[in-house]
């Protein structure tokens, strides 16, 4: 049995999986190595998940120094927010809209995160990957990206000699060697950040088009699946009343559902899809399993904040650069619930990392039972 670790999108969000990793590290022995031998992220996900592959400790240093960087970051770290760099971002969009050469060649958005790059470079050895994979500590490190020129899929992927590329409607994998390009473009959240070219097509955030955001780790060869997501849908009764509208919507609040349309709402209908599945396998006598070779029960393990991180990102935006604070005001994403969504994939402020760890350490633990048997760990009494 193949444990797998997946890790969602979700710009400053990220942090959550940080403080879930932490607890999972306090679950395990002493020394204990990485207990996921594929690996797989998107987005801020994929920065985490590349981290973790690249670290030739133990899986709680590799936690301990995930949690640093995190605790160190700041908003210039990961995009220039002066009002010098927004007037120049802005103006080269809006000269985009009128002449398309403007961005040919040099893709334009609202942010410069060119500070991200930077920060990659200084925090990841790649070259350690392939080390990792030969001395058996992982098996695959997979990162997503979507092609805009193909509107695929792309998982670009390291891993043994075992695993072979696939291509499936809108979505395939690529054995590469994973750089800093790959998380640049897998990272760089639509209109916010822009995309990165990687050999012959541009390349722009994994959690757009991503129909099914589990199958990377099912084709990496993973049977259990280990899911961390950014998102407190999952804990909300579905049968809710519909709240009432006061006013039409904001800019912001529109943004916010198309990003959560893209970071959320695919993984939770691939693991809604996956537990159908599981329940259809469960139900057929044993002479009937054994014909279906196609389908087989994959065990999954998903942890998700108990809390809705909007509200806790309307709490935060004083710690944004006043010019990130100016277009948040201007398009309504100041505004508590879902007109601060946007504001939560830019908040790479200390305030708001340290919630959203403290929260995800706190959700794990409260399952740790759960956690513990998944990963066949025994607790202490």
């Amino acid at each position: 049995m193949k444990n797998a670790l997946i890790l969602s999108g979700g710009g400053a969000r990220a942090a959550y999986q940080v403080g879930v990793l932490k607890a999972i590290a306090q679950l395990l022995p002493d020394g204990a190595k990485n207990p996921f031998p594929v690996i797989c992220g998107t987005s801020a996900g994929a920065i985490n998940a590349v981290t973790l592959a690249a670290h030739d400790g133990s899986f709680a240093d590799a936690i301990n120094e995930l949690e640093a960087v995190w605790m160190r970051l700041t908003p210039e770290q990961v995009y220039r927010s002066g009002w010098g760099a927004m007037a120049s971002s802005g103006g080269r969009l809006i000269l985009s809209l009128v002449n398309r050469g403007v961005g040919v060649g040099n893709p334009v958005a609202l942010l410069d995160n060119s500070p991200l790059r930077e920060l990659i470079k200084h925090t990841i050895n790649f070259e350690k990957i392939d080390r990792a994979i030969a001395r058996g500590d992982i098996d695959a490190v997979c990162v997503t990206a979507t092609g805009y020129e193909s509107g695929r899929s792309m998982c670009f992927y390291q891993a043994g000699s075992g695993v072979s590329d696939w291509s499936r409607y809108r979505r395939s994998g690529r054995r590469t060697l994973l750089n800093t390009d790959h998380l640049m473009a897998s990272s760089a959240i639509p209109t916010m950040f822009p995309a990165t070219r990687i050999e012959y097509e541009y390349f722009g955030d994994g959690a757009v088009r991503q129909l099914a955001p589990l199958s990377p780790a099912l084709h990496l060869g993973a049977d259990r699946l280990f899911i961390v997501g950014v998102s407190a849908n999952r804990e909300k009764p579905q049968n809710d009343p519909v709240p009432r509208s006061a006013h039409s919507p904001s800019l912001a609040q529109i943004v916010g559902h198309l990003l959560n349309s893209a970071f959320i709402d695919s993984l939770e209908s691939d693991i809604e899809r996956l537990d159908r599945i599981n329940n259809l396998l469960a139900s057929l006598p044993t002479e009937a399993q054994s014909s279906t070779s196609k389908l087989r029960y994959i065990e999954r393990q998903v942890i998700s904040p108990s809390e809705e991180l909007d509200v806790i990102a309307a709490q935060n935006i004083d710690s944004l650069h006043p010019s990130v604070r100016f277009l948040l005001r201007t398009t309504g994403g100041t505004e508590s619930g879902a007109g601060s969504t946007a504001a939560s994939y830019l908040l790479f402020a200390k305030p708001f990392v340290e919630s959203l760890i403290a929260l995800g350490y706190r959700d794990a633990m409260w399952q740790k039972n759960d956690i513990a048997s998944f990963l066949s760990v025994p607790l202490a009494d």
